[in-house]
């Protein structure tokens, strides 16, 4: 037995190794699934991000994808890292990392691909295409034997994009039965009036003769260059030749793609410096290691040889999350490591579980052999129902979120996933490894007998009213915050709209900083700017209403010149009133649809309206708690994006700890028997779940503290709300969730 448990944590610790190598270093020389080859997001990693949407309401799908292959042509100019995007039905993202000038990104993306037919002769007699010898394929090929400024000026150019109203590829029977790949074109008034009088000219020349020839330029390449074979005067042409299907449609695409009517508008964009990125990286990951080491010290101490399982099933977990990011291609932010560093806490509560329950089994006089099976038996349905409801937040926030939420919610999810498996498989492994080689006494695991209930629902009405007390000082903060915003929250810029410039002080702020830069705000761009100061990372941050691309460039520059700092020291952000407001309305909409998701989950699983109603009031609780510090002012906390992503994660850990209680109430009902009352019931499995809700909630704590103590500001903001809604989570689930179920059953159920 003992030679079985040696090979098992032998096996463990060996597959432990080789995934911390290839998260460390990588598996070949590009450092492939390793750490370093993680994508980074532009907040991580600087550059810009840009959303525009369309002018036209109502683009075709053809019309935007188009748009996206034409963007990200144009942003691999940039950098062969870009990434372009479309969502929804109307607007596209551009992410380049790596770009600091804004100015330039943002004039020369949003223009229309620009195509071009010309003569290939001119009337003067100049040559404007030639014939090229490729002298590795020996293929012969028409090149520009001019410039397009050239082109352009002497008048050679027969139609634009702004002529072309379509271009799609065609298989086609010719008069003898041949099937041929054509592109077919059309064009628009203007275009088929120009397009009739140069099919006119150019068919009186023979074949071959570059009279005879109209070249279709795209980005000064010479992408096609048909013959005429006779004048055109009906706006719709064919152009034969293509060996293939696939070719013809790379063509037709091509001309789509320069003739693309779209205009597009600049809704929103971020400019983010790679320094600030570096350092926000560096103090997260910093405090989330500070974290995952007080969690596995705690682990060990308090659980023992189930703790050191834990443990090396903790670090196995860490290791196969970096390498599911490189798998899934997941494109890690700030608020991405937050979700990693919550489900690492949230990973430890599957292990409490189990853990809590081994004790109850040793305590009940079961060995520790049978108490480790019957423990992970008992467990799991807790485990599998508390990780499908955050599994549910997650989904939701990736649905209905975007940017860096769209990120957290990828990490949680994946985290949460892995977590689960690992507790279930890899911890229960290593566990019979260690109970194999003799770790088998049970003063290394720990006994639980069943304590005398505490009276929970006999003071649940006070713990009413604490609740309502701390929901009525969120009440009395909105009424504050409509007579100094006008709004019931100090809204951030991603729900007020606006441009932010966060500037970092490589040797201190200035002691007269503020009013330098007040000054120099109405000065440029005649607005008045709201600063916001953070003492810790020597960064100011100045709003004004949203700026436009030329007033940016101007207060970049007068920044820059005044305070003697270079472009990564600044980082902007600007979003429009249009989407700010889309936000806030997502926000509410991703909570509510969340919430029914997980109402209609928890009454299946359970088969009693009941426990989900109770549930479902309690994640309420938890959200207005949160929503009361976001209302409090004075805790200088502004309500923006990673606001949906707070308060889903609150809704979906809050929710994890009720479903552990309300499991073992239908285990206690289930074995009842009619000895006990419902509220004997209720009173008896909260204290026997009682340790698990404490430890689970400290592990996580600790986790999110660290962010909150270390983090970079965008972090805080997210981690401080965490842990309030933690407590709060962790009160409703002890304090509230047994007793509002006692009273619901009360009222419409019988006694068990």
């Amino acid at each position: 037995m003992k030679g079985k448990g040696y090979i098992k944590l032998l096996a463990a610790i060996i597959v432990i190794a080789i995934l911390g190598v290839v998260a460390l270093v990588g598996v070949n020389k590009d450092h492939a699934m390793s750490a370093r080859d993680v994508k980074l997001g532009l907040d991580l990693a600087g550059g810009v991000s840009i959303t525009y949407e369309t002018v036209k309401e109502d683009p075709t799908a053809d019309e935007l994808n188009d748009t996206v292959y034409k963007m990200q042509k144009r942003a691999e100019a940039f950098s062969t890292e870009a990434q372009v995007y479309p969502e929804g039905d109307r607007r596209i993202t551009v992410a380049i990392p790596d770009i600091t000038d804004a100015d330039e990104v943002l004039e020369q993306l949003g223009d229309a691909g620009n195509i071009y037919f010309v003569y290939g002769m001119s009337d003067k007699g100049v040559a404007n295409i030639s014939t090229s010898t490729d002298p590795v394929s020996g293929e012969t090929k028409y090149v520009l034997a001019r410039s397009m400024d050239e082109i352009i000026a002497d008048g050679d150019v027969v139609v634009d994009g702004s002529h072309i109203s379509g271009a799609d590829a065609q298989i086609v029977t010719d008069q003898i039965g041949r099937r041929m790949n054509v592109v077919s074109l059309s064009f628009n008034g203007p275009g088929t009036s120009r397009f009739a009088t140069a099919t006119g000219y150019c068919a009186g020349y023979s074949t071959g003769d570059l009279h005879n020839i109209i070249a279709i330029i795209y980005d000064n390449e010479v992408v096609s260059a048909p013959g005429v074979m006779s004048a055109i005067t009906d706006g719709k042409a064919q152009i034969e030749g293509q060996k293939t299907y696939e070719e013809a449609n790379i063509l037709a695409t091509t001309i789509r793609i320069g003739a693309l009517p779209l205009e597009l508008s600049v809704l929103r964009y971020y400019v983010e410096s790679a320094k600030l990125g570096l350092d926000a990286l560096t103090t997260s990951l910093i405090a989330g290691l500070i974290g995952f080491i007080l969690i596995i010290v705690f682990m060990i101490a308090f659980y023992r040889i189930p703790g050191l399982a834990s443990a090396l099933a903790l670090l196995f977990y860490i290791e196969l999350m970096i390498i599911c990011l490189n798998v899934f291609n997941v494109t890690l932010t700030l608020p991405g490591i937050a979700g990693i560093i919550l489900s690492v806490g949230m990973a430890v509560d599957a292990n409490v579980i189990i853990f809590t329950r081994i004790r109850e089994e040793i305590g009940s006089g079961k060995t520790v052999r049978s108490a480790i099976k019957v423990g992970f038996h008992k467990a799991l349905s807790a485990i599998v129902d508390g990780n499908v409801t955050t599994i549910i937040a997650a989904i939701v926030l990736f649905a209905l979120g975007s940017g860096t939420v769209v990120g957290f919610a990828q990490t949680l999810g994946i985290g949460v996933i892995l977590s689960m498996l690992t507790a279930l498989l890899v911890t229960k492994f290593i566990l019979g490894g260690f109970h194999d080689i003799g770790c088998n006494k049970i003063a290394l695991y720990g006994s639980k007998k069943d304590k005398p209930a505490k009276p929970f629902v006999k003071h649940f009405p006070k713990f009413l009213c604490v609740s309502a007390a701390c929901i009525i000082v969120g009440i009395v903060g909105v009424c504050m915050n409509y007579s100094k915003y006008d709004a019931p929250f100090n809204y951030g810029l991603d729900f007020a709209g606006g441009t932010a410039t966060s500037i970092t002080f490589d040797d201190g702020i200035p002691a007269d900083a503020q009013s330098r830069i007040e000054k120099l705000v109405l000065d440029t761009v005649n607005e008045k700017a709201e600063l916001s100061t953070v003492s810790s990372e020597n960064m100011i941050t100045v709003k004004t209403k949203e700026l436009s691309t030329e007033n940016r460039a101007l207060l970049t520059k007068a920044f820059e010149d005044e305070f003697g700092i270079t472009d990564e020291n600044l980082s902007t952000t600007s979003v429009g009133s249009t989407v700010s407001g889309e936000m806030k309305r997502d926000a509410l909409v991703a909570v509510i649809v969340a919430t029914i998701c997980m109402l209609v989950y928890i009454w299946i699983r359970f088969r009693n309206i009941n426990f989900a109603v109770a549930a479902v009031v309690a994640l309420i609780h938890d959200v207005l708690i949160v929503v009361a510090l976001y209302a409090i002012d004075s805790a200088g906390i502004t309500v923006g994006n990673t606001f949906i992503a707070c308060l889903l994660t609150i809704v979906g850990y809050s929710i994890n700890a009720t479903i552990v209680i309300f499991d073992r109430v239908r285990e206690n009902l289930a074995e009842n028997h009619n000895r006990y009352t419902n509220a004997e019931i209720v009173d008896k499995s909260i204290t026997q779940t009682f340790s698990r809700s404490i430890n689970t909630s400290l592990t996580t704590f600790i986790a999110v503290l660290f962010l909150a103590i270390m983090g970079a500001t965008s972090v805080k903001e997210f981690a401080i709300p965490l842990i309030v809604g933690i407590i709060a989570g962790t009160f409703s689930s002890i304090c509230l969730t047994g007793g509002l179920w006692y009273t619901l059953q009360k009222k419409f159920k019988k006694e068990a």
